[in-house]
């Protein structure tokens, strides 16, 4: 008698990657690059939804450091200390011009933190190293 064979959906062997924004623009440059590199993009717009979604451990969490719906830096402190959730590669983009922003985003654990236009060009080559 042959084997069953078993057959698992692509969305079950999906790494995801969370995106805590909310530019519409970068919503569609990620929710493209992530669909290229075969992972599956989660879109939130709340410090809430973030730890609920980092619990579901992602591949990588990107965060828009100018997010005026959040504070930012409070996402990124409330991600590090949390030891189910400390490991997850976070990924934060900010204006070229915020120096201060960039470091104290380093300073609370964010661990690659780039200049939003160095992210748009990067995007591919950074999703295709987590997926």
């Amino acid at each position: 008698m042959p084997r069953p064979v078993i057959v698992s959906s692509m969305a079950d062997t999906k790494k995801k990657v969370v995106a805590v924004l909310s530019d519409l623009m970068f919503t569609v440059k990620i929710q493209e690059a992530a669909k290229r590199a075969g992972m599956e993009p989660v879109f939130v717009n709340s410090q809430h939804d973030a730890l609920i979604q980092a619990r579901q451990h992602p591949a990588v969490m990107i965060l828009d450091l100018n997010n005026s719906r959040l504070d930012p830096l409070d996402v990124i402190a409330a991600l590090k200390s949390d030891e189910e959730t400390r490991q997850i590669s976070l990924v934060g983009f900010v204006s070229h011009v915020q120096a201060d922003l960039k470091q104290a985003a380093q300073d609370k654990g964010c661990d690659i933190v780039i200049a939003r236009s160095a992210f748009s060009q990067n995007l591919p080559g950074i999703l295709h190293k987590y997926a």
